[in-house]
């Protein structure tokens, strides 16, 4: 072969300088002998320049280097490095746009087997109902084909700049790559995937304006669609790679210069990254039309089962087989988004608005007038419409989680949205029934507050135990809870909610219960066995309103530890540990007003508050400091009322009481 045979630096410089030389100055045409000459030359330039063409063509085509970088040096030597490149990436972008357009044209979808004249006028040809499967059958096989198309032109012509990028002129040691950026086209690769991914757009929206169907196909099949374009780019990618150890593996010393590997993570698939531009985002803009209706439609989808089953004027919550088709909508799209990670994000937003808008439509059914808080007679109509209410609300709290879970490395920022959706639906389930929690716990107080009215004056009967087994007030708070548990928080099918709602309540029962005990004066032997058994009667009382008593966890320690102190001495509670762990000072000190005399006065007797008053006032001051400021002021009371008196000791259990405060206020220090 001549390229083989004449050596490309050898070939320039014969032709050019001979040429020169002979033609300077002086008119030489018509001598035989160098005419011949430069027709020699000129015949074994456009023989050299085939063949160069030829081994370039097949060196990219088989990805050989070494190939590459002899017929790129020809060129070189030639001094049409530039324009053989820039035919190259011409020619390559020619191609892919009419691959684009037959892709894309309706009447080679409609027609595949015949062949069909262009450029003519006429009108459209539209893929008749029955044909409607075949035609997206071909489109897609069409687009599968198309994308496998610029996958391998993409990975040629990277392959190509990977080449120029380490070539370098053995004589003068010029990277080829940066022979190119004398003509601004040092990045071959970005040239042809800016044309790429501007021709993509324009034919597809060229082929959407011209054709409804495939319109309706690509945004009806947008993930499909989507799906193709990401394993596109994920071919990319390991081409990218695969390249890399080719050229660095495979090019010889002679051709390759020895430059450091290039990294080719996901956003470099370019020699020289553009400054703010992303390949990946400007490929799927030809998407854009296709997402945004897509997206709509999809909304549109998750919409119309909820505004189906909440019907104007209606007041009854979706039945069973309705919310199952809620959920299924739900899952379904979340499911065919899952291709794409902004595009699971996108949908998961309209899932939060499909859950938000349940919410609204169930908030709007719900009972907010007297009735749905009443405790004294059985379930009314405003109440069984609320406990349906939140009982629909549960099961697509919980459906949804589940779909969710199920959803294979369901992306974080979705779940995020979905669950910020359902915390809203959560907190909708507690402002349901929080009217009928707040009547419950009312009344639970308010029995417990009766215990003043029984007298624990007594003392200790002949047999030594109480005469009844607990006090009147805790058989009646006994069966109201039992009641209303049975009448009212039965219905509900969420148990873990309701017993997280009643849980607090039997806290707060038992610290009522413990707060009105430590304020029994006067208290006898009698009433402190009647008392003590009012606190085992109390975890009976309490014990419906949760799975196990020991779940009420410091309120039932506090149960247990304050019984005992009922029969202790003064000295031995001071010192008992549970004391300022479990049980706070201000109770305890508080409970020791008991065993004082008369004048000695509570800190509510002393401010001749009544006790629920001053059970108010502790609610509304739950900083132990405050109420132990307020009991020192009692104590202080007492002191000047004993001083005034010219008293001459003060009672057993006021220095206990003074070393207790004292201890509790360094503690808060």
């Amino acid at each position: 072969m001549l390229l083989m045979e004449i050596h490309p630096q050898q070939l320039m410089t014969l032709s050019f300088s001979k040429s020169d030389y002979l033609s300077q100055g002086i008119d030489l045409s018509g001598i035989e002998v160098i005419e011949n000459e430069l027709l020699f030359i000129a015949r074994a330039r456009l023989e050299v320049e085939n063949q160069a063409k030829r081994l370039l063509e097949q060196g990219i085509e088989t990805q050989n280097p070494t190939q590459e970088g002899t017929a790129l040096q020809v060129f070189y030597n030639l001094g049409t490095l530039k324009d053989t490149i820039t035919n190259v990436v011409e020619g390559y972008c020619t191609s892919l746009e009419e691959n684009i357009s037959n892709t894309l044209d309706i009447k080679v979808l409609t027609q595949p087997s015949q062949t069909v004249a262009r450029g003519g006028p006429g009108r459209a040809a539209m893929p008749t109902p029955g044909n409607t499967a075949a035609f997206r059958a071909a489109l897609w096989t069409n687009m599968e084909k198309l994308m496998d198309q610029i996958c391998a032109a993409c990975g040629q012509v990277q392959h190509l700049q990977k080449v120029l990028s380490k070539k370098r002129d053995p004589v003068t040691h010029v990277c080829f790559i940066d022979e190119l950026a004398k003509d601004g086209q040092s990045d071959i690769l970005y040239t042809f995937w800016t044309a790429v991914t501007q021709t993509l757009a324009s034919q597809f929206q060229k082929a959407s304006d011209t054709s409804m169907f495939l319109k309706q196909a690509f945004e009806g099949e947008y993930p499909k669609l989507l799906r193709l374009y990401n394993d596109f780019w994920k071919r990319l990618q390991q081409y990218s790679e695969n390249i890399q150890r080719n050229v660095i593996t495979n090019g010889s010393a002679e051709h390759l210069s020895e430059l450091p590997q290039i990294d080719d993570d996901a956003q470099d698939i370019f020699m020289q990254k553009k400054q703010d531009y992303d390949p990946e985002k400007a490929l799927k803009n030809s998407l854009q039309p296709y997402e945004a209706a897509y997206l709509s439609k999809s909304l549109s989808r998750l919409f119309d089962p909820i505004n189906l089953v909440f019907p104007p004027g209606g007041r009854n919550p979706p039945s069973a087989d309705e919310l199952d088709s809620i959920i299924k909508t739900i899952a379904s799209e979340l499911n065919v988004a899952a291709v794409d990670v902004n595009l699971s994000f996108a949908v998961s937003k309209n899932v939060a608005k499909t859950i938000q808008l349940f919410g609204v439509k169930s908030e709007q059914l719900l009972s907010t007038q007297g009735e749905a808080s009443q405790v004294i007679g059985p379930l009314t109509e405003g109440q069984r419409r609320n406990v349906a209410v939140v009982n629909s609300l549960y099961k697509l709290h919980q459906s949804v989680l589940k779909v969710i879970s199920s959803q294979s490395m369901f992306p974080t920022a979705s779940e995020e949205i979905v669950t910020a959706a359902l915390k809203i639906i959560h907190d909708l389930m507690g402002n349901a029934v929080q009217p009928l929690l707040d009547s419950v716990g009312d009344s639970i107080e308010a029995i417990i507050m009766t215990m003043h009215q029984e007298d624990f004056s007594g003392s200790l009967p002949p047999s030594g135990k109480p005469d009844v087994p607990c006090s009147l007030y805790m058989k009646e708070l006994q069966g109201f809870i039992a009641r209303v548990m049975n009448d009212y928080f039965r219905h509900f099918e969420c148990y873990d909610f309701v017993y997280e709602s009643t849980e607090a309540i039997a806290q707060r029962a038992i610290e009522i219960f413990i707060r009105n005990a430590s304020l029994l004066r006067p208290l006898g032997e009698g009433g402190k066995m009647r008392l003590a058994a009012d606190f085992a009667q109390m975890e009976l009382a309490v014990a419906p309103l949760c799975r196990r008593i020991s779940d009420l966890g410091k309120s039932y320690r506090l149960l247990r530890s304050f019984r005992p102190m009922l029969f202790q001495t003064s000295e031995l509670i001071s010192n008992s540990p549970a004391v300022g762990d479990i049980i706070p000072f201000s109770t305890i000190i508080q409970f020791l007003f008991t065993r004082a005399p008369p004048e000695l006065k509570s800190p509510f007797q002393r401010a001749d508050w009544t006790i629920a008053r001053y059970s108010r006032w502790l609610d509304d001051h739950p900083a132990e400091k405050d109420r132990l400021i307020l009991i020192r002021g009692a104590l202080e009371a007492y002191v000047q009322s004993v001083r005034s008196r010219e008293g001459k000791e003060f009672a057993p259990v006021y220095p206990v009481m003074v070393q207790l405060l004292q201890r509790a206020l360094s503690a808060l220090q």
